[in-house]
């Protein structure tokens, strides 16, 4: 704990004097602490889902380095909160990217199902549509624009939960999931949505939860495909 501290203490005074943001500053100090050859881990039970560069980029250690960290700290028996948390204080890593490595921990060590999540399971369904983002945000807010692709009802749209244009979140009223989504823009006439549907109950509802957003993209793409056919009949004739 006291030499937990005393890197705090020159995190802290790297950071006044180069400006950095913690988690770089840390990264420049620890380097020099970790052993030309680090003792080697158990094997993961899964992989942790963010990838070793986005999470080196982020919070400034790899995957091994975090589960070194935290089997030494005694991780494996202490539950998910505790955990975040001592990732945030001790590590100066901020909220998102403390929860990140704290499943993708609990994902390796066999602690958390893959797709699990602290509210239940969730899975991500991502296509690539041939629209406008803001085409592609009305058809899923619009409730009228909505039924001419999703089944009438299916989400009821929750309230001040939304970014124009980006995201918005809905609830299934029939079973008390939740579904969010986000949208990429990709050029002018193309957008990504990526559609996550939360609080499932486990892999089985998982996979058919997949299986069924796949089919409604494709129905929602359908309808820009259908449109582009009607226009270019109409230039034929």
């Amino acid at each position: 704990m006291t030499t937990d501290k005393a890197r705090k203490r020159a995190v802290r005074a790297r950071m006044a004097k180069t400006g950095e943001r913690y988690a770089a500053a840390r990264r420049h100090l620890v380097t020099d602490d970790r052993p030309a050859t680090p003792p080697a881990l158990p094997p993961r039970v899964a992989q942790p889902g963010m990838s070793e560069a986005a999470v080196t980029k982020g919070t400034g250690r790899g995957w091994d380095d975090w589960f070194r960290v935290l089997d030494d700290w005694g991780a494996a028996t202490k539950p998910h909160p505790e955990i975040a948390r001592y990732v945030n204080a001790e590590h100066g890593i901020d909220g998102w990217w403390a929860q990140t490595v704290t499943v993708g921990y609990e994902r390796a060590r066999g602690l958390r199902a893959v797709n699990q999540t602290t509210s239940g399971f969730e899975v991500s369904v991502s296509k690539t549509l041939e629209a406008p983002q803001t085409e592609v945000w009305s058809a899923f807010v619009e409730a009228r624009r909505r039924d001419r692709w999703l089944e009438p009802g299916l989400l009821r749209k929750r309230p001040t939960t939304a970014s124009a244009g980006r995201s918005a979140r809905f609830e299934v009223p029939a079973d008390g999931t939740r579904v969010g989504i986000w949208i990429e823009p990709r050029g002018d006439d193309r957008a990504t949505v990526t559609v996550t549907h939360e609080r499932l109950a486990g892999a089985a509802d998982v996979a058919a939860r997949r299986a069924a957003w796949k089919e409604r993209l494709e129905r929602l793409a359908a309808l820009w495909a259908d449109r582009r056919h009607a226009k270019r009949r109409a230039r034929a004739s």
